[in-house]
This record gives structure tokens, C-alpha cells and sequence, in this order.
């Protein structure tokens, strides 16, 4: 909270250092900020990416006092005129914000709001149960690779935990608890762990895959190449791309498995505060927001239940009678 001099009526917040700081100054000061929080390297080179962003229309070298409102409108302008897509101007926007407000609270800058421009939601994409079908349907092993064999191991464990690229090619041998049927997940977005449970489905296909994998210490990665090695994002992606076009499944994307458990989670009954907690989100507003998009799914649903329908008929059989 800002302190104030009552008997002068100005207020802390509203006096600015006189050195004059540029931009590109107090974005170094930011980011050794960030560092000294220990945020996630991703978190760091996701910001100066941001930064780049911005500098393209905001002269790095303008100083920090003298940004305002119309330095935030004239970059939002500048961005339109480029047709970048609503998510990518609002994420920019939102984390300029987020360093505009760390200049505010340094003093750097006085204190203005800043609006986020509107985001165009669209309908997240998730498979469908005829392409659930055809990935899950168990190679066959005596004609199989091993990593046709991992890639349905990998599919079958998204569908059942949610969890996020980063984290799975994280998850260790050791990690799995099946007396308990839980996965630790040690690697996550926000850094904070998540303990997911099994069911006993996914327990029998990491049962099965282990007896082909054949490990030699707990302390590997689950899921590795066919020469023990560590999955890489980029090997990993590849790899699935390529197991659903051999199965005629053109769509593809790791986080659309993400999305599909959401769906259907919700769609069979779930709690969305249980759901926040399988996905690691910080906030339910998040997990909210995967099922607004979720909406036009969760319509086909409804349509099926159709409360007047059932009515309407007793009406007309009461006539009948």
C-alpha cells in the first residue's frame, strides 16, 4: 500500500525517482528481478521475446517517466496493423502490463490503468472418440517398434493424467507409486508439484510397457528414446505426429490431449475444482476458462437432454386419454 503524507496530500505512489531510466535499462533491472524471484528460464526468455515485441514500436531508449496510457494504445494499434492474432496481442499486452506495473511499483513510473484488449476465444480442439479409437488401439508386439510401442504408451498416459509436455518427459521411474496408484510430477509450470492418480487402466499399460522398456535403475526417465536417452520436446512431437498419420489421424498436438481429458472429465460429471487440481492451474479462473471454450462440446451434450420434449409429450398424452 502506498504511505502518505496527510498533511501534504501527496502519497508515495505518486512521486517519481528523478533519475531518468530508460526502457531498456529498467527492462535489465526487470529481468534481474525475475532472476532473483527464481523464475522459470521459459518465464525469462518468454519476457524478452515480449520485449523485442514492444521495442519494434516503443523506442527502447524512451524514458520510463514518460510512458503512459497512450504509449500502451499506440502499441496495441501498431500490433493490429501487422493482423497478429487476438491471443498473441493480448498475451503481449498483458505481460507489457506486468512490466509497466513493476516500474510503477519501483517509483519509475506513476500509476495509470492499464485495460487488456479483447480476446477472441476460440473453440479449443480436442480429438474425437473415432480418432481416440483408432490411437488407442494397442500395437501389435511382435511386429511393433519400440517407439510405436512408447508413442501408445505416452498417448494412453496423456488421456489419463493431463499433464503437460514438460512435464512428462521429466517423470521417472522412481516417480510412479502404483501401491498408492498415484504419479509424482516434480516438473511443472508454476514449479509447483502435483501428485496425480492412477487409474487402473493406465497402471496395467505402464505395467506392461516397463517389462519392454526393461530399466535398469529406477532413476531413468519413463519414457526415453529407443537408446535409452532422454526425450527431447522436439523428438517427441515428431515422433507423435508421426503415429497418428500412420494411424489416418491428421490431426496432431500434444496439449489436445490436455484439452480432450478436460472435456471429458467435465462432461462425465466432474468437479472443475478437482479438474484445477489435475492441471496444475494457480487459479480456478483459469480452469474456468478452459471450459468456456469447452462450451460448444458441452451444447452437443445438452441437446440430448431435452427436459420440455419429455413434457410436451406427457401434455399430449394427457389429451389423448
Amino acid at each position: 500500500d502506498a504511505s502518505c503524507d496527510w498533511s501534504s496530500d501527496v502519497c508515495s505512489s505518486d512521486l517519481i525517482k528523478e533519475e531518468s531510466i530508460t526502457f531498456a535499462k529498467g527492462f535489465e533491472e526487470y529481468l534481474d528481478d525475475c532472476r532473483g524471484r527464481n523464475l522459470r528460464k521459459a518465464t525469462i526468455t518468454h519476457y524478452e521475446e515480449v520485449y523485442k515485441a514492444v521495442t519494434r514500436y516503443i523506442d527502447k531508449e524512451m524514458n520510463i517517466k514518460d510512458m503512459n496510457e497512450l504509449t500502451v494504445s499506440k502499441f496495441i494499434i501498431e500490433c493490429n496493423k501487422t493482423n497478429v492474432s487476438s491471443q498473441t496481442l493480448y498475451t503481449y499486452t498483458r505481460d507489457f502490463k506486468t512490466i509497466l506495473y513493476y516500474f510503477m511499483r519501483m517509483d519509475y513510473l506513476k500509476h495509470f490503468n492499464i485495460k487488456l484488449p479483447k480476446l477472441d476465444k476460440k473453440a479449443i480442439e480436442t480429438y474425437s472418440d473415432w480418432e481416440l479409437k483408432k490411437l488407442l488401439k494397442k500395437p501389435d508386439l511382435k511386429h511393433c517398434t519400440f517407439v510405436e510401442y512408447r508413442d501408445w504408451t505416452i498417448i494412453n498416459f496423456l488421456l489419463s493424467t493431463a499433464v503437460r509436455l514438460s512435464s512428462f518427459t521429466s517423470i521417472k521411474i522412481k516417480d510412479l507409486d502404483f501401491e498408492n496408484e498415484v504419479v509424482y510430477i516434480n516438473t511443472t509450470k508454476n514449479r509447483k508439484p502435483l501428485i496425480i492418480p492412477l487409474n487402473k487402466s493406465i497402471i496395467k499399460v505402464l505395467k506392461g510397457y516397463l517389462k519392454i522398456r526393461q530399466n535398469e535403475t529406477d532413476d531413468e526417465y519413463l519414457f526415453c528414446t529407443a537408446y535409452n536417452k532422454r526425450l527431447v520436446n522436439k523428438s517427441i512431437n515428431g515422433s507423435l505426429i508421426k503415429y497418428n498419420r500412420d494411424r489416418g489421424v491428421m490431426r496432431t498436438g500434444i496439449h489436445r490431449y490436455r484439452h480432450t481429458f478436460a472435456k471429458k472429465f467435465i462432461i462425465n460429471g466432474g468437479n472443475p475444482v478437482i479438474l484445477q487440481k489435475i492441471l496444475g492451474h494457480s487459479s480456478l479462473l483459469i480452469t474456468e476458462n478452459y471450459l468456456n471454450i469447452l462450451v460448444s462440446d458441452i451444447k452437443s451434450e445438452m441437446s440430448k437432454f431435452d427436459i420440455l420434449s419429455e413434457f410436451n409429450n406427457v401434455h399430449i398424452n394427457i389429451h389423448k386419454k
